[in-house]
């Protein structure tokens, strides 16, 4: 049997160059539809400044700008979560050995060195994107909505807010009931925002956020308004879902085991929902890839920090299953 026996540590900067940043910045990022902020100072801190709807003053000399503009502080609680993986291995030689033949410039007599190095770092990679976009969203230190209980995330977060009377917001809680079609609850959603919340819409920046059961039911509708237009999109696909040219970005809380959360549709500013991370500012981050020989594992260990808020609840709409409610 061929073993991976090579132990690998990376230093800050690979950390945030190999591993964090082709991740969770640029184009990675925005596949995540929400805002990603990396490696702030700590603590981390988001200052959201509003302006007045008029600034004009008749000239004259001194100033006239009135009071100071108006500023929310947010700070966002960051944790200490570690990821690892373990891999018996003869199943890790022959994952690593798959993902560096599918490369048709590889010699395979030779498989060691920079190959060797980007296909474990590409599978390390992507399960520390899964489990941190799973937590982002799914998050419950309590573990009442589901198991990821390393950091609470944006549900959580969005489901635990008070309005004065002590009643949860800013999303309604209703009752799964078939006569009620995903088109209705986008129309509920939208005709709920606030008017803060819609005069964003020009912006370009608004997203719906919504399980994957109400993203199929709303796609099944679309393929039975009988267009041609629809009829060639059941055909072809669709790169992407719109509701009145707002952006549907699903959520698949099922692929993770999320049984409590059934059914959510949120509608905000994509810059409202906010991951953080850093791998700067903890004296034990690391990443390390090691063989146990005595398990007979091949190993692989992250340490960094992550956390997630909503900056203004009031900027959210939505709808949620009664069902994750109970659980909390």
């Amino acid at each position: 049997m061929m073993l991976i026996e090579n132990q690998k540590n990376y230093n800050v900067h690979e950390v945030e160059s190999i591993f964090f940043r082709p991740t969770f910045c640029g184009k990675s990022a925005s596949e995540l539809g929400i805002r990603v902020i990396y490696n702030m100072p700590m603590p981390t801190t988001v200052q959201v400044f509003s302006h007045n709807s008029n600034i004009l003053c008749d000239f004259s000399s001194g100033w006239q700008g009135g009071s100071a503009v108006e500023r929310l502080q947010k700070s966002i609680p960051m944790t200490k979560v570690k990821a690892e993986s373990a891999y018996s291995a003869e199943e890790y030689f022959s994952t690593i050995f798959e993902l560096i033949t599918n490369t048709s410039d590889v010699s395979l007599g030779d498989l060691t060195g920079t190959e060797l190095e980007k296909a474990e770092t590409e599978l390390f990679r992507r399960a520390i994107a899964d489990s941190v976009f799973a937590t982002t969203w799914l998050g419950d230190t309590g573990g009442e909505i589901s198991d990821y209980t390393t950091y609470d995330g944006l549900l959580y977060n969005i489901l635990s807010q008070k309005d004065d009377e002590g009643d949860n917001m800013p999303v309604e809680v209703y009752e799964q009931d078939p006569g009620l079609s995903a088109l209705d609850l986008f129309r509920y959603t939208w005709g709920n925002a606030t008017d803060n919340l819609r005069a964003l819409a020009s912006e370009g920046e608004l997203a719906f956020f919504v399980t994957s059961d109400i993203y199929d039911a709303y796609q099944m509708y679309l393929d039975s308004t009988g267009s041609a237009a629809a009829y060639a999109d059941c055909v072809n696909g669709r790169p992407s879902l719109h509701y009145h040219g707002i952006p549907i970005v699903e959520v698949p809380t099922s692929k993770y085991g999320a049984n409590k959360c059934q059914s959510f549709i949120l509608l905000t500013d994509r810059r409202n929902f906010v991951l953080a991370l850093n791998t700067a500012d903890s004296p034990e981050k690391e990443i390390r890839m090691w063989y146990n020989p005595d398990e007979m594992e091949n190993r692989q260990r992250a340490v960094f920090l992550a956390g997630t808020t909503v900056l203004d609840p009031q900027l959210v709409s939505g709808v949620v299953s009664h069902v994750i409610m109970e659980a909390l």
